[in-house]
């Protein structure tokens, strides 16, 4: 999964995303989008690890973009390239300023931020819509593309964002290719001063947030990073005396795994233990695509055990003998946690 950093100059976009990746790259108004992936924590594949003792372990992958602020005389409006960088994004983190920074005119002001970035994406997504929309009626288009981008053109003309128009009611795979923005899922990220770190977000903000079917969070992405840089046990303790259950970047991921509904299987053997990341709801043989390509096209059953029932009986063989294996068909709706066997041939 791809997440993309936006927002406006001087938010601490960077700061966040070095937090998040481990990065270093400089701070302050550049051009250039930068990229960097993280290991997702997942104590089910470390407790794997141990009974396995692969070869290799493998965890699932977040990967950050670093999309550039807009800067200028209007500092709240996104360039055609701003936007084009930000529709290249699977899913959107909007990074919010609640801090003072003398290099930005003004106070934080993170509420009016989030509505100049939502008005930017729905009239982006206006000029589009219409345009396809009236494209698909000169060439008589199928009747379901036009249903699509009329019901989509009513909402982005009320000021709602498309991600809140109910699945039955539009047909998303139309949308692939025209970089729609006001669909992509939404995490907000209010960045802020350390002082504060630990300090609940606004009820307004929060209200907002989720009136835009956004997930939100809070941060300080300067003092973030300087505990990323500490030993995990120093890390805790730090943690604790901020008030802070745990760290930014383990409740980023948790939030974005929520908004985004994502879970893993597993797979597992003494050459690697392995998380695959999917959406909630895929069916196995899908799944197995992740893992390859043949496996899902020579699909012939998947061979499963839930993680805590491996757990509890401790082997597959005891698994087997408890009567919990289970033998699922293409349709079977993958769990979070599966330990998955695929049985394919090609």
């Amino acid at each position: 999964m791809k997440i993309g950093l936006v927002g406006f100059a001087g938010s601490g976009k960077t700061t966040v995303f070095n937090t998040m990746t481990g990065l270093d790259v400089p701070v302050g108004y550049g051009g250039e989008v930068r990229l960097g992936t993280v290991r997702v924590p997942d104590d089910r594949i470390d407790r794997l690890a141990k009974i396995f003792s692969p070869k290799k372990t493998t965890y699932a992958e977040m990967s950050f973009c670093d999309v550039p602020g807009e800067h200028g005389s209007d500092k709240k409006g996104l360039s055609p390239r701003g936007l084009q960088q930000i529709r290249d994004q699977e899913a959107l983190c909007l990074v919010l300023r609640d801090f003072d920074n003398p290099a930005i005119e003004g106070d934080p002001d993170p509420l009016t931020d989030l509505e100049a970035f939502h008005a930017e994406c729905v009239f982006a997504d206006l000029e589009i819509v219409e345009k396809r929309l009236e494209r698909a009626r000169k060439e008589r288009a199928d009747p379901r593309e036009i249903a699509t981008f009329e019901r989509a053109l009513r909402a982005l003309e009320s000021e709602m964002p498309l991600r809140l128009v109910p699945e039955g009611e539009m047909d998303r795979a139309l949308f692939k290719g025209f970089g729609i923005l006001s669909d992509r899922p939404l995490l907000v990220a209010v960045n802020r001063a350390e002082e504060r770190a630990a300090q609940p977000m606004p009820e307004e903000l929060h209200r907002r947030i989720g009136e835009m079917g956004a997930a939100g969070l809070t941060l300080c992405a300067s003092l973030e990073a300087d505990i990323s840089a500490m030993e995990p046990d120093d890390q805790a303790a730090f943690l604790s005396d901020l008030g802070l259950e745990e760290s930014a970047l383990a409740r980023f991921i948790r939030t974005a795994y929520g908004l985004l509904d994502l879970i893993s299987f597993f797979t597992v053997g003494p050459d690697e233990v392995r998380a695959w990341t999917i959406r909630r709801g895929t069916l196995a043989q899908r799944a197995a695509g992740k893992i390859h390509s043949d496996l899902e096209r020579g699909f012939i059953r998947a061979e499963v055990i839930p993680y805590d029932v491996f757990v509890e009986h401790g082997s597959e063989h005891a698994v087997k003998e408890a009567g919990k294996f289970q033998v699922e068909g293409k349709t079977y709706v993958v769990q979070d946690g599966d330990i998955m066997h695929i049985r394919f041939n090609v």
